[in-house]
C-alpha cells in the first residue's frame, strides 16, 4: 500500500501497484474503527477493479463486526443519498472519479454524508490500515445485505424539482457511471434525449470523463449543434460534477453557472431558499458570483477549494446552495444532508430553463462581466518561497491566506494556491478587461517561474 494514496479528500491510486485487495481490506478495518458502530453503505462505479476492491473492503468491515449494506453499482451522489436514507454510520464509494481506468479508490463519508478528508479522519484511517496491513484476516463477525436506493433517489429529485420542460438535450456520460445512474430519472422526464457514451466502461474508450478539459467537450458541442438541441451536459466519471453547454455550443464556466443558478434559486424559492440565506462559493470564482448573491439580498461566503471544505461551510452557514469552479454544485437536500450532485444540477438547469422561457445563451451571457485567466498550473521546487516572492511584489493589495494566497485590488484580483497532490502552484487571475488580465497574468507567471 502506497501511503500517497491518502489524498486531501479521498483515497486514490493505481491498481494494483498502489492499491490492492490486501490494502483495501486494511482500509476497511480502518474505516470501521473510525466510523464506529452502525451500518455502513458501500457502493461502486463501473471500474474493472471495483469488484475485487469491494470484496476486500467488505471483508475488512465485516471483520470488525459491521453491518454492510451493499447498494450496488451507482453514482457517488447516490451513495451520499444512501448513507442518509439508510440511517447509516457512514458510507464508502469505490471510485477514482475522472482518473484513467488504471486508477481506483475510496470516497468516505460519515453519517448524513459528512465527508471524511485527511483533516477529518483519513489520517486516522491510514494509521490503522498501516498497522493491520500484514495481520491475518479476522473472521467475519458482521453481515452483508443488498439494497437498492435508486428509485427513492430518483423520486427525491423529481419532488425537489417539479418542472417538466419539453426540451431536446444531449448528454455525454463519458463512459462513466452517470449515464446508467440517471436512466431512471430520464424515463420520468418529457425530454428528447441524445445519449453520448452512456455505456459504462472503465477504460474510457472515447475520451476522459473529465468535463473541465475542453477537448473532452468537443463531441458534445458538435452534437448540440448538429441536433439543434436546447442544452448539452457533460458528466464526470462518478457523476458528481457537470459542465453545461448552451444551444450555441458554448461551454458555460461553472462559476458563471453558479451565478445563474443563484438567481433562479432566489427568484423562484427553490431548495427552500429565502432572502438572506447565504450561498457558498470557492475562492477561485469570479467576483460576479458574490455580486449576484448580494443583489438578491443574501450573503456570499468564500470557501477553500474542495468538496470537504465546501460541504462543511454549507452546514455551518445552513446554506441552501453552493458552487465550485470545478463543476461541483452543492445542495442542501430536504432530508438533511449536503452533497454535490450532477443529476440535481441537471434538474436545476431544467427548472431554470422552464421558468425563464429563454435560451441558455441569453441567460448566462450577462454574467460574463470580467476577463478570467482560467486555472494555470506551474511546477515549482520551492512552494513557500514562491508564494512569499509573489506576496512581496503585491504588498499594496488586500491579502488573505484562506487557501494559498489571494490578493485583491479594487479592479482585479488573483489567487495562487498549492496543489493538494503535486508540487504545483495553481493560478487564477480576473480583471475588468482581457488586455489587463493578460498583463497581470504574465506579470504573475514571470514571478512564479522566477
Amino acid at each position: 500500500m502506497n501511503p500517497s494514496i491518502f489524498k486531501a479528500y479521498d483515497i486514490r491510486g493505481v491498481v494494483p501497484e498502489d492499491l490492492d485487495a490486501e490494502a483495501a481490506r486494511a482500509i476497511g478495518i480502518g474505516i470501521a474503527r473510525f466510523l464506529g458502530a452502525g451500518r455502513i453503505a458501500v457502493g461502486a462505479d463501473m471500474r474493472e477493479s471495483g469488484r475485487a476492491l469491494r470484496g476486500a473492503l467488505v471483508a475488512g468491515l465485516c471483520g470488525e463486526g459491521r453491518e454492510v449494506v451493499d447498494v450496488g453499482r451507482l453514482a457517488t451522489p447516490m451513495l451520499y443519498f444512501a448513507s442518509t436514507a439508510l440511517d447509516a454510520a457512514g458510507g464508502v464509494m469505490i471510485t477514482a472519479s475522472h482518473n484513467p481506468g488504471r486508477y481506483n479508490g475510496f470516497k468516505v463519508c460519515g453519517a448524513r454524508a459528512i465527508p471524511v478528508g485527511i483533516e477529518t479522519g483519513l489520517a486516522e484511517i491510514q494509521g490503522v490500515a498501516e498497522q493491520v496491513l500484514r495481520a491475518a484476516p479476522a473472521p467475519a463477525r458482521g453481515s452483508v445485505r443488498r439494497e437498492s436506493v435508486a428509485r427513492d433517489y430518483v423520486r427525491s429529485l423529481l419532488e425537489l424539482f417539479p418542472a417538466r420542460p419539453r426540451l431536446r438535450v444531449v448528454l455525454d456520460a463519458g463512459n462513466g457511471i452517470a449515464g446508467e445512474a440517471i436512466e431512471g430519472l430520464l424515463s420520468a422526464l418529457p425530454l428528447e434525449v441524445d445519449r453520448l457514451y452512456f455505456e459504462p466502461d472503465g477504460s474510457f474508450p472515447n475520451h476522459e470523463a473529465d468535463p473541465l478539459k475542453p477537448e473532452n467537450l468537443v463531441d458534445l458541442q458538435a452534437a448540440v449543434g448538429e441536433r439543434r438541441a436546447d442544452l448539452g451536459v457533460a458528466f464526470d466519471g462518478d457523476g458528481d460534477r457537470a459542465v453545461f453547454v448552451d444551444e450555441r455550443g458554448a461551454a458555460v464556466p461553472a462559476d458563471l453557472m453558479t451565478a445563474l443558478f443563484v438567481g433562479s434559486i432566489f427568484e423562484h424559492g427553490l431548495l427552500g431558499a429565502k432572502q438572506g440565506d447565504p450561498v457558498v462559493y470557492d475562492l477561485r470564482s469570479s467576483r460576479v458570483v458574490a455580486e449576484t448573491v448580494r443583489s438578491h439580498g443574501s450573503e456570499p461566503v468564500r470557501c477553500r477549494v474542495g468538496h470537504a471544505f465546501m460541504k462543511a461551510r454549507m452546514r455551518e452557514q445552513n446554506a441552501p446552495f453552493g458552487g465550485e469552479l470545478s463543476g461541483h454544485y452543492y445542495f442542501r437536500f430536504p432530508s438533511g444532508y449536503v452533497a454535490d450532485d450532477a443529476a440535481a444540477a441537471f434538474m436545476l438547469m431544467l427548472e431554470t430553463l422552464d421558468r425563464s422561457r429563454r435560451p441558455l445563451s441569453e441567460l448566462w451571457r450577462p454574467f460574463q462581466v470580467y476577463s478570467q485567466s482560467g486555472e494555470l498550473n506551474r511546477r515549482v521546487s520551492d512552494l513557500p518561497g514562491t508564494l512569499a516572492r509573489v506576496r512581496g511584489a503585491f504588498l499594496e493589495g488586500e491579502a488573505d491566506e484562506l487557501d494559498g494566497l489571494t490578493v485583491q485590488f479594487e479592479d482585479w484580483w488573483f489567487n495562487l494556491r498549492p496543489s493538494n497532490t503535486e508540487p504545483l502552484l495553481r493560478l487564477n487571475v480576473e480583471a475588468p478587461s482581457e488586455p489587463e488580465m493578460l498583463e497581470r497574468r504574465d506579470q504573475l507567471l514571470s514571478l512564479i517561474e522566477g
